[in-house]
């Protein structure tokens, strides 16, 4: 701690900052210390702070000196886990607050909702606790019962599972974003519930619920409807959920699926390398992670029935991917002209999403970027191979060096809720813990 505490105070810029400021939103309000106990927030991005200046792009990010160091980046995680357990609400839930309020940062002076629950859910998960082990298990299952709760009293006829409105997450990501994520959820939890068979009977109901509240909210191009600020990611999202719930034995409507992957796939035109953003509210690394992510199963496929063909004498060793090799393989012309599609866009845009300028997002860190990383991230680790880690390397350090002082995250622009960016800085973290999982689901 006392090297991540020294390395943070290095990065401070007086220019910048004349003093670092730690409060609450409660005693910005009545100038009052914070509760005991509870979490500490993130700074307004407007305001003096401990935020360093790479996240006002007044100069470049440098990981030269936190590249491989695991103990820094475990530091970082246990911070970011010790803030979010201080912010669980009492029902259980975390919240990302209003799109109308997003001056409020404390985590207790808003509203739960499910798709922020479901994220540290997630994170949780992914860093390595469960209902049963490790100090944040208690949290984990006042979060499942939450959720649980939340799609349990959903109207069958209901395409969302909670009656709020306006949250952060759905404004900016989409309408239908909570049910998205407590899918996603409940998908990465089922490989953990081993015993309690009422658990898992309630779980398996609940996320077949799910799936049918998804399919039935896909508009007639593949993507979701009512995508908020910047529809591709809902529908990544949304696309992942579904993809995932069949990785595991759930029935998912196949075609669904097909139009899903299809449209995220198009967003980027491989005979021109450009990228449609259209429905990324102009931004070309949501629309490229989106397509990446999207496409990332199929290229993983193509890689293992290449490297398969190779062993097996039906192509040389220097053989390369191509869609007259995928026929020798053993895929139909159909197919192989199909898979061929995804793993040249998946290429493509993988390359294009590590690049600076594509990574710099809309200008400035919000939830959407981070969310973006992520599914690069989960993209690369699916795809086999090494080649996530030189990504890894860089992302770990860039995120380091912009975590506060309380151990959040925060966005400084649309999705600004410390909780949310909490949470998805984390599963980008710990995304070295969870490769079995992406590369082999339900095999944690």
């Amino acid at each position: 701690m006392k090297l991540r505490t020294s390395l943070l105070r290095l990065l401070l810029t007086t220019s910048v900052v004349s003093s670092v400021l730690i409060f609450s939103f409660r005693e910005r309000e009545g100038n009052k210390k914070p509760l005991q106990g509870k979490a500490i927030c993130c700074p307004q991005p407007s305001q003096a702070s401990c935020v360093i200046r790479t996240i006002l792009n007044l100069e470049p990010f440098d990981t030269a000196g936190m590249l491989k160091n695991a103990a820094l980046i475990n530091g970082a995680i246990q911070h970011g886990l010790d803030w979010l357990y201080r912010a669980q609400a009492a029902d259980g839930g975390w919240g990302a607050g209003s799109h109308y309020h997003q001056e409020i940062l404390d985590p207790h002076a808003v509203a739960s909702d499910p798709a922020t629950t479901a994220m540290v859910g997630m994170a949780l998960l992914r860093c390595g606790y469960t209902l049963t082990k490790g100090q944040y298990s208690e949290n984990l299952r006042n979060a499942t019962e939450y959720l649980l709760k939340a799609v349990e009293n959903t109207p069958g006829n209901e395409i969302n599972i909670t009656t709020m409105t306006n949250t952060q997450p759905q404004v900016k990501l989409g309408n239908n974003i909570d049910v998205i994520l407590a899918a996603q959820f409940l998908t990465n939890l089922i490989p953990h519930i081993n015993n309690d068979q009422n658990l898992k009977n309630r779980v398996e109901k609940s996320l077949n619920s799910c799936i049918g509240k998804i399919e039935s909210a896909q508009d007639g191009d593949g993507s979701w409807k009512l995508g908020g600020w910047a529809p591709v990611l809902q529908s990544a999202l949304a696309n992942n959920a579904l993809e995932s719930a069949k990785d595991i034995g759930f029935s998912t409507n196949s075609v669904v699926l097909e139009k899903s992957k299809a449209y995220l796939k198009s967003n980027f035109d491989l005979q021109t390398n450009s990228v449609i953003t259209g429905k990324s509210a102009g931004v070309l690394l949501y629309a490229i992670s989106g397509s990446s992510r999207a496409s990332a199963q199929d290229a993983g496929l193509v890689t293992e029935k290449i490297d398969i063909a190779k062993k097996e004498g039906k192509l040389k060793r220097d053989d390369t991917v191509s869609q007259k090799n995928l026929v020798k393989a053993g895929m139909s012309a159909t197919d192989a002209g199909k898979y061929f599609t995804a793993y040249s866009v998946n290429k493509a845009t993988l390359a294009k999403a590590q690049t600076e300028s594509v990574m710099n997002g809309f200008g400035s860190n919000g939830g959407e970027e981070f969310l973006s990383y992520l599914m690069t991230g989960e993209s690369l680790v699916m795809n086999g191979g090494q080649n996530w880690e030189k990504w890894y390397d860089m992302m770990t350090g860039r995120l380091i060096q912009i975590q506060d002082n309380t151990g959040c995250w925060n966005g400084h622009h649309c999705i600004s809720s410390p909780v949310f960016c909490t949470a998805t800085c984390l599963l980008v973290l710990s995304i070295n813990k969870d490769i079995n999982f992406l590369v082999n689901p339900g095999h944690r």
